[in-house]
């Protein structure tokens, strides 16, 4: 059905209408994130969020976006889940402070090396054993959404969120790709393994249980690996940070 089509078939059907029709699309996106969510997260709190975008998006969506409805839904819709887990914040502060120690830690130590830190000397700085730095990882990994730029106190969006930004200024939009240049080239700096496991987590859009199936490792591996890029991006985007 061309983009023309669907628009005069969505211009006669009213949001309840177009709501009830796409509801199987908010629950695909509300267990796909599930995958990379702790347990603690209610999907019943996401597909309701995810309802609610839905029918923001039932009552705005507009031929000249150029994309099907259910394109443009399932940004709306992913966009509403994000806000309700910022919202909702289930991280707990010592986690946001252990992996500010940690980012800050890495930092010192590319500083002053010029090469990747080392764990081994990251765990020594920190005074910790080498089972909390995992922990740390993991927490960093499996607890935060896409928020590498973002303040650990804010709740404005990171750049790699979801977002419609078809309402961003000229200077906003200068910055924003300003930001992903520098993502880019730190991600590109990432030693080959947390490179594969960023790329199939954000790009790809496998959960860890898929990555840790391609790389032959345990889920939990997977979440201190995914932990380890995240921390040592946010060590090398600290000039990006509110």
């Amino acid at each position: 059905m061309s983009v023309a089509s669907e628009y005069l078939q969505v211009s006669r059907e009213s949001a309840d209408e177009l709501v009830r029709r796409h509801a199987p699309l908010v629950r695909r996106i509300a267990y796909h994130l599930m995958g990379r969510l702790p347990a603690s997260v209610d999907v019943g709190d996401l597909i309701q969020a995810g309802m609610i975008g839905l029918l923001e998006a039932s009552r705005h969506f507009a031929l000249d976006r150029g994309a099907s409805f259910e394109t443009y839904a399932g940004i709306r819709i992913r966009g509403a889940m994000l806000d309700e887990l910022r919202r909702t914040d289930w991280t707990p502060r010592s986690v946001h402070r252990k992996a500010r120690e940690v980012a800050e830690v890495i930092r010192q130590i590319e500083t002053e090396t010029g090469a990747e830190a080392d764990d081994a000397e990251v765990i020594r700085r920190l005074g910790i054993s080498a089972e909390e730095y995992h922990q740390v990882l993991a927490d960093a990994a499996c607890v935060r959404l896409l928020s590498l730029t973002a303040s650990d106190d804010s709740e404005e969006s990171g750049v790699l969120d979801v977002a419609d930004e078809s309402g961003l200024s000229p200077h906003e939009n200068i910055e924003r790709d300003g930001m992903r240049d520098a993502l880019a080239e730190a991600i590109g700096a990432l030693p080959e393994r947390e490179q594969l496991v960023m790329s199939l987590y954000y790009e790809q859009e496998l959960n860890l249980k898929e990555i840790g199936a391609v790389l032959g490792v345990s889920e939990s591996r997977v979440c201190q690996i995914h932990g380890q890029a995240v921390i040592r991006l946010r060590s090398r985007l600290t000039g990006w940070r509110g």
